[in-house]
């Protein structure tokens, strides 16, 4: 069973890239490659966001550095979406320009809320290896009902995402997601806990690709990891931010 033709609320992991092709390396994935690829990627994003929090904090606007980090980054992922050929030439592009934006928003949210991206970052950790227990453990169990829940509510998230800031072009402000009223927080909590339960849904067919798939995907499965790690970052600062003006 699929939504839109996509098995997993992760465009690194839809069919598109993981279909039958034949190919002509040896070489296939493994566990290692990936994990060491996610831990450069992640070095990388870490390069960028500290350069950015450095100059905040040294009253630089860094208003610029946000916005275009964010632009940069959405435009390598669609090529990558469109040519997976080019992930790893795009994807360390990816991982500097997801720092800049990164950077900028985690200091914003220190300046007011001090030591509160830190425990956002605790937060996200914490929540990886819980799911990566769970998934281990199969104490959840990613079954095709499963999946599809899980996609239906990332597509339901991210066209509301899309929505609301197209309307911002246009000076209109959906409160009921950005602000701190009952349903907002309760919105931003559901988009943590889809952006969780999308981890369990990369280990599964990260795993079903273990020693199968050609080992160049696994620039395709870091970059994966990237998008689900960050976004579920995002979610947790965002939602504690709330909680913070709220409580």
């Amino acid at each position: 069973m699929s939504v839109f033709g996509m098995r997993t609320s992760n465009p690194a992991f839809s069919s598109y890239f993981w279909g039958k092709k034949k190919s002509y390396s040896r070489a296939k994935m493994s566990l290692s490659g990936i994990v060491f690829k996610s831990f450069l990627m992640l070095c990388l994003v870490a390069l960028t966001a500290s350069y950015t929090w450095k100059i905040f904090f040294e009253g630089t606007d860094i208003k610029w550095y946000t916005t275009l980090g964010a632009f940069v980054a959405i435009v390598a992922s669609l090529f990558i979406s469109f040519k997976h050929n080019l992930a790893k030439w795009l994807l360390p592009i990816y991982a500097l320009a997801k720092g800049f934006f990164l950077g900028g928003i985690s200091a914003y949210a220190h300046k007011r809320f001090p030591g509160l991206p830190l425990q956002a970052i605790a937060v996200t950790i914490t929540t990886f290896f819980v799911m990566l227990f769970l998934f281990k453990t199969r104490l959840i169990v990613v079954t095709r009902q499963f999946r599809a829940i899980v996609i239906t509510a990332s597509i339901t998230i991210f066209t509301i995402y899309i929505i609301s800031w197209i309307l911002s072009f246009f000076g209109i402000h959906l409160s009921f997601i950005y602000g701190t009223s009952n349903f907002a927080i309760a919105f931003n909590v559901v988009a943590a806990i889809v952006a969780s339960f999308s981890l369990l849904l990369d280990f599964y067919y990260i795993e079903r690709q273990i020693g199968k798939a050609p080992k160049t995907r696994e620039w395709l499965a870091t970059w994966g990891f990237l998008i689900t790690l960050i976004w579920l970052y995002v979610e947790v600062l965002r939602l504690m931010k709330k909680l913070a003006i709220r409580f």
